[in-house]
């Protein structure tokens, strides 16, 4: 009993003189010396020889120090030899206080500095933690790899992946394979992600899909989510689609939303399935809080129909809520003209047709019944009227029609009617000839027939008109110039056919050779076929 009483306190002196030995080398190894790891703390204490190799074996509350680097465990063995040790149960890395590694398994090679963690494996640098059951961990490099599935838990977000890559020094963790990340307002999808436990930014570089609680979807294969800002960004031509039907395409699209602006750049193609339109332009700014946005650089909008969509370009385009509108804006109206007034005010409001759109600078219309241009546009969904303003010109088959404004009310988007306030004017080309149909006055009001102008009644003190007269087979007879305070055209296939004057009614016919042509241009004739719209695609890049 007294021999191995006696063998056993050898044993320990042999050790701990080992120990000592470590933390005062002398000075030919001393740098070496100070990477070895050195036991600082254990319980128990032992020492074994298999073949040519040595080991150090200590259990209880295990605490080892290499450096900078804090080892704890249940128990250690060490290879004096290959200077590789393996930890067993409550394993914990310290590692400088940065970053911190559990698991019930640790290898690790105190040269190089790599350990093996296996079983329960858990990581965490205070800001992420990242659980796996077997984990790679460079303690120089502060970097760790999993291969076996692994999730990543960052205050509300939840990342899994099956393999993953852990950057101490930058807190990136690169996500490979089967990659989902969840969090309360969001769920992405994706084959690699790229996320940064301290700025909570996740970056994507492959096709990935960004769902959102609200239903809004976002397909992207470039781009970042910042979740402490709310802010994100997506180039290469992403998608964003929401619940409602809205979609929207762009070589750029960033958004903040915590403000709810957003702004879409390069190409962009903003579609509203259920309102049926569409617009083209390379730069759009929104504001989701008001529903609202601005386009610039080459806009179009197309409001689709089944046979006969319309094309509307300006410089500028902007749309919000009419019920905004009607509440902190004044609603562009003229003057009181019967039933033309206020139609905005009292156009029943819903979510399909609460919206306006404004347009500024350039204003063109295209369809295939109806054409028009002007310096703006106001158009609004609750009561599908076109306002022209500043000059405008509108032109239906061989009529052109122009005045200080003008309103075109429509239905089933289809010209329905059509308004023009003040020095109203309407010029009709005579087939096959160099003369004009004229007719002027302070007010007009047609009314279309399957996209045609059918009626036109012209108001004014002493409205005037030149009608050229021919015969059954369209030779002429005579041109007639006449006034009236009320002058009504009635159109057949598509040009004037009857002229009624009512009231103060003046008149003369004049022999077609014995007519000053010239002189009978009525004040203010221009006739302006150059600025008119000839197809929907000619009103791109213009």
């Amino acid at each position: 009993m007294n021999r191995l009483h006696h063998l056993l306190l050898c044993s320990l002196l042999v050790m701990t003189t080992q120990a000592l030995h470590a933390q005062n080398p002398v000075h030919a190894d001393s740098s070496a010396a100070k990477k070895l790891v050195i036991i600082e703390h254990a319980e128990r204490f032992s020492f074994e020889q298999k073949d040519t190799a040595q080991f150090h074996m200590a259990a209880g509350k295990v605490k080892m120090i290499q450096e900078k680097t804090v080892f704890y465990c249940d128990s250690v063995a060490i290879n004096e030899t290959t200077k590789v040790l393996e930890a067993f149960g409550n394993v914990h890395i310290n590692d400088n206080d940065s970053v911190h590694t559990y698991s019930d398994y640790l290898r690790y090679n105190s040269r190089d500095k790599k350990a093996f963690l296996k079983g329960n494996v858990k990581l965490t640098d205070g800001k992420g933690t990242l659980t796996t059951p077997t984990l790679d961990y460079d303690v120089n490099t502060k970097t760790g790899i999993y291969t076996q599935g692994g999730k990543l838990v960052s205050e509300k977000s939840v990342l899994t992946s099956r393999e993953g890559y852990y950057y101490g020094e930058t807190r990136d963790v690169y996500f490979k394979k089967k990659v989902v990340m969840t969090d309360p307002e969001t769920t992405v999808k994706t084959d690699t992600l790229l996320f940064n436990t301290f700025t909570r930014k996740a970056i994507f570089t492959v096709p990935t899909d960004i769902v959102s609680k609200n239903g809004s979807v976002v397909k992207t294969s470039d781009g970042y989510y910042d979740f402490n800002t709310k802010r994100s960004y997506f180039g290469k031509r992403s998608t964003l689609k929401d619940s409602t039907g809205v979609s929207l395409i762009a070589d750029e699209i960033a958004n903040d939303d915590s403000t709810g602006y957003g702004e879409a750049r390069g190409r962009v193609i903003y579609k509203d399935s259920v309102q049926g339109t569409t617009l083209l332009a390379n730069n759009v700014k929104s504001n989701k809080k008001d529903n609202s946005f601005l386009a610039t650089e080459q806009p179009i909008m197309i409001l689709k129909q089944e046979k006969d969509s319309i094309f509307i370009a300006a410089d500028t385009f902007y749309s919000a809520k009419l019920s905004d509108l009607i509440t902190y804006r004044y609603v562009p109206n003229v003057r009181d003209s019967g039933r033309l007034n206020d139609s905005i005010l009292h156009a029943p409001l819903d979510s399909n047709n609460n919206r306006f759109i404004e347009a500024w600078n350039h204003v063109r219309i295209f369809s295939d019944s109806l054409q028009a241009a002007g310096d703006s546009l106001f158009y609004s969904l609750g009561d599908t009227t076109f306002r022209l303003f500043r000059s405008p010109i509108v032109w239906a088959q061989d009529s052109q029609v122009t005045g200080d404004t003008i309103y075109i009310y429509t239905a089933n988007k289809k010209p329905e009617r059509m308004f023009v306030f003040d020095n109203a004017m309407m010029l009709n080309k005579v087939t096959k000839s160099n003369f004009y149909n004229q007719v002027r006055g302070r007010n007009m009001n047609g009314f279309f027939k399957e996209g045609n102008i059918d009626f036109m009644r012209v108001k004014g003190s002493q409205a005037e008109s030149i009608y050229y007269s021919t015969d059954e087979e369209d030779k002429f007879i005579g041109v007639n110039k006449s006034s009236a305070d009320l002058i009504e055209l009635y159109f057949a296939e598509r040009k004037p056919d009857q002229v009624k004057l009512i009231t103060a009614v003046k008149g003369t016919l004049y022999p077609m050779n014995q007519a000053d042509h010239e002189g009978l241009k009525l004040r203010g004739f221009k006739w302006q076929e150059d600025r008119r719209p000839k197809t929907g695609l000619s009103l791109f890049g213009n």
